[in-house]
């Protein structure tokens, strides 16, 4: 724990907006709809970062079938929380989480945070050759068309 912050997975306890706020702007989701967010967090393992008073500070979630596999996305602390550990402490209780435990494979998607997720025993892809992907980078902006 870190005083004066809790960590959530109530769904009712995510504040959409704040999501949305600092997604639509990452170089990871630029442009997301609201709409599209909102649909992501109701269908995702979601855990959010939170100031006591219940403002939220930071949010991830996992994509999983709860059995063999899950995807880490959209890890976010915001910049004025950064550098008090809540990234190690919001990553832990991911990783520690009842419903996330016996996987094969967890996965997630970085440009700028390995260092962090090394911590906690990801790696780069072993075998990157036996992994393909659809990608469809400008989806968002079809969608608004």
């Amino acid at each position: 724990m870190i005083e004066g912050y809790k960590i959530s997975t109530n769904h009712d306890d995510m504040d959409v907006s704040v999501i949305h706020g600092f997604i639509s702007r990452s170089y990871w989701a630029s442009g997301i709809p609201m709409e599209t967010m909102s649909r992501a967090i109701k269908n995702s393992l979601c855990f959010g970062v939170f100031l006591d008073t219940g403002e939220q500070v930071g949010f991830a979630r996992m994509i999983t079938d709860e059995a063999t596999f899950a995807y880490l996305a959209d890890v976010f602390v915001l910049e004025e929380h950064q550098g008090k550990g809540l990234s190690k402490w919001l990553m832990k209780t991911i990783i520690e989480h009842p419903k996330l435990q016996g996987f094969r494979r967890m996965v997630l998607a970085t440009r700028d945070a390995h260092a962090l997720y090394e911590q906690f025993g990801f790696r780069a892809l072993a075998n990157p050759q036996t992994f393909m992907e659809l990608w469809v980078p400008d989806v968002y902006a079809k969608r608004c068309s």
